[in-house]
């Protein structure tokens, strides 16, 4: 029955926060859900999330235009006396139900995306010796194809020409599991097929491409992954 009750409260919760995100939401909710979600980042996220996916449905559904096959055989009906209904009218239900159809495919997506994402964990990386300016954030989120790492790093200069950045997770007995490569810190996006609550350590370092896959030991970032426990 808490079960229950507790399944019943995250799809209100996620219910509230579309309808805040797609301004649908009463006014006397939207003082409490706004309280919620600046205290929880999570929270947050999700809001970001579902307000990301309003303005993509909205933009999709202002774009969408009857497919060209439906206009030609529409114009052919008109030619031939055999349309039963103005081609003005069946051109404006196809844009209508196209769009519709989009839009709700989009919004189901970010409503199915954040109410199964799972657990959440949070890093905040400092600097070293090599660069003593950079730091950065990460947040690794659970999903079914592995953890998904947003960082976000400044302080790092660009690198290119062979030159890149790598990030690894690390347990507690030294391996080193890859998780993607990038030229500067801002907006990465990184996978790991490895839990952080088993490798806690996040580091990044400068890598040359000289076929060598083993870590270059040039640490540029370094953090640990609140797990809470």
């Amino acid at each position: 029955m808490r079960g229950r009750r507790q399944d019943e409260a995250g799809s209100q919760e996620i219910a509230e926060l579309a309808s805040l995100a797609d301004g649908s939401l009463s006014p006397e909710r939207r003082a409490a859900v706004e309280a919620r979600v600046a205290a929880s980042p999570e929270l947050a996220d999700r809001l970001a999330e579902q307000e990301r996916a309003v303005a993509l449905a909205r933009s999709v559904a202002a774009e969408v235009e009857a497919p060209a096959t439906l206009r030609a055989r529409v114009e052919t009906q008109r030619r031939s006396g055999q349309a039963r209904m103005p081609r003005r009218l069946v051109l404006a239900g196809a844009v209508a139900t196209a769009a519709t159809a989009v839009a709700a495919l989009v919004i189901g997506l970010a409503v199915f995306s954040s109410s199964t994402s799972g657990e959440r964990f949070h890093a905040a990386l400092g600097p070293t010796e090599l660069v003593p300016g950079a730091d950065g954030t990460a947040t690794l989120t659970k999903t079914s194809s592995g953890w998904r790492i947003e960082l976000d790093a400044t302080g790092l200069p660009r690198l290119e020409g062979g030159r890149f950045y790598e990030a690894w997770l690390r347990n507690d007995s030294g391996a080193l599991v890859p998780i993607g490569t990038f030229n500067e810190g801002r907006n990465v996006t990184l996978w790991a097929g490895v839990s952080p609550k088993d490798f806690t350590t996040l580091t990044v370092t400068r890598e040359q491409a000289d076929g060598d896959q083993a870590s270059s030991g040039e640490k540029v970032l370094v953090g640990m992954v609140d797990t809470g426990g």
